[in-house]
């Protein structure tokens, strides 16, 4: 049995992290001869790094390992609960301590791609000083979600989900281990039981190990058997934590099963996240981050359906109001899906964050005093509806940035209206800007209402 009551307090999961490197299972290609993660630890060179994996892969307990080997000290907190008052705060602490000691702290951050970029921006100059080693654990692609500054300071580990070997493993020594384990328990798991744990656990040894401590506590007798994994499996189901990993494993498959356009699993996922307890007007919430970033100008009744569907709910609420967010996820999963608003914002985000801020050129500020007049305010403005299809090649975007495109707009629902419009728009600006330049003529163009009729 554990050494104490507070032991059985901790979850098996917890209790059973390994404690060295040769009872680390299932990352092979990471540990062993001549492997990276061995190289690094043999060479006694530590770098920061990013543990990139599905969750119960093992990143918090790789990272807490090489922690230990190093004997430095570890800060460990949450990017979900955390935000950017703690990151300074823990930076104050880790800088006075290689101050005092000459050693740099390791500063673990669980969820770093939760960090915004003004947050991750917070540990840069710690890290390039070496007041701190970073590591960071991600279920998401760094390349995405870690801004590159500091991703470029950082070797990023890829985990695997474990094997079903490595679970086995796992398994065995969570029921034969009598100090942290079940071993005082003197149970047997039987073979029928101990697959079906496997594979429920899709590569997680953290589900895995709350199974079998959920089953264990259901045994009517020495054997853990199929029919106890059965009713641990659906208890922990149950077991929801708004703020913890099941929340945002919930949400995840939501969002990814509507920008897949699968009506079906979208609703099975909706209907798992009301079920569990999750506040509906969270889910509202996403529903409208989803049509704007993911369906877009594809079908921009996408976002008025899930404002309405929100608006429904704070009218309804419950149950009533949950049949709005389903009307809009069903609206939201068969719409035609675009990305390229999203991207275009970031693009553009990208170029205003690493550029000098370009002034606004002379011709389009507006001259409000004599003064703003007499030096160049709106000198050559042109008013575009005093020109033919209401436009002019006037330059509107500063100096630097000319000839720019953020927004490619995509073939899907009305994108491939609006891709028309902006070919179109384009074609006329480019005639205006050749007549302007005294080679005549480019042609004429239709617009495109013309064309069509309108």
């Amino acid at each position: 049995m554990p050494k104490n009551k507070a032991d059985t307090l901790t979850p098996l999961a917890e209790r059973m992290r390994p404690r060295s490197f040769d009872r680390f299972y299932g990352q092979e290609h990471l540990l062993g001869p001549g492997k990276i993660l061995s190289e690094l630890i043999e060479s006694g060179r530590l770098v920061s790094l990013i543990f990139w994996g599905p969750p119960g892969s093992g990143k918090t307990t790789l990272g807490t390992m090489i922690a230990l080997h190093f004997d430095l000290p570890c800060l460990f907190f949450s990017a979900v609960l955390s935000g950017i008052k703690e990151v300074k705060e823990v930076m104050a602490r880790a800088q006075d301590h290689k101050k005092m000691y000459g050693k740099p702290s390791i500063i673990f951050i669980d969820e770093i791609h939760r960090f915004n970029k003004a947050q991750q921006g917070a540990f840069l100059p710690y890290v390039e000083r070496g007041d701190v080693i970073l590591f960071g654990s991600t279920t998401e692609n760094p390349s995405f979600e870690v801004i590159a500054p500091l991703l470029s300071r950082t070797k990023v580990l890829v985990l695997q989900p474990l094997s079903e070997e490595a679970l086995g493993r796992i398994l065995g020594e969570a029921m034969a281990d009598a100090e942290r384990g079940l071993g005082g328990r003197k149970l047997r798991l039987d073979e029928g039981a101990r697959q079906l744990i496997i594979d429920s656990s899709n590569g997680d040894a953290r589900r895995a190990l709350n199974t079998l401590e959920i089953a264990a506590s259901l045994a009517r007798g020495p054997q853990i058997g199929p029919e106890e994994v059965q009713e641990a499996l659906q208890k922990r189901i149950l077991l929801y934590d708004k703020s913890g990993e099941e929340h945002f494993n919930l949400i995840s498959a939501l969002h990814k099963s509507l920008r897949n356009s699968d009506v079906d699993a979208s609703l099975y996922w909706l209907a798992r996240m009301v079920y569990s307890g999750e506040d509906p007007l969270y889910i509202a919430r996403r529903l409208v981050r989803f049509a704007s970033e993911d369906v877009g100008l594809a079908d921009p009744q996408a976002l008025s359906i899930a404002l309405r569907a929100k608006e429904a709910y704070d009218f309804l609420g419950s149950p009533e109001g949950e049949l709005a967010l389903a009307e809009a996820v069903i609206y939201l999963a068969s719409a035609p899906k675009s990305n390229r608003a999203y991207v275009a914002y970031t693009k553009v985000m990208k170029d205003v964050e690493s550029s000098p801020q370009e002034p606004v050129p002379l011709q389009i500020r507006n001259p409000v005093t004599g003064l703003m007049k007499e030096i160049g305010y709106g000198r050559n403005y042109e008013y575009a509806h005093d020109f033919a299809f209401s436009t002019t090649d006037m330059e509107t975007m500063p100096e630097r940035m000319k000839g720019r495109r953020y927004y490619m707009p995509g073939e899907l629902g009305l994108e491939k209206e609006i891709k028309k419009r902006i070919d179109w728009w384009l074609k006329v600006k480019e005639r205006l800007r050749v007549e302007r330049e005294g080679a005549g003529p480019a042609g004429g163009e239709t617009s495109p209402e013309k064309k069509s009729g309108g």
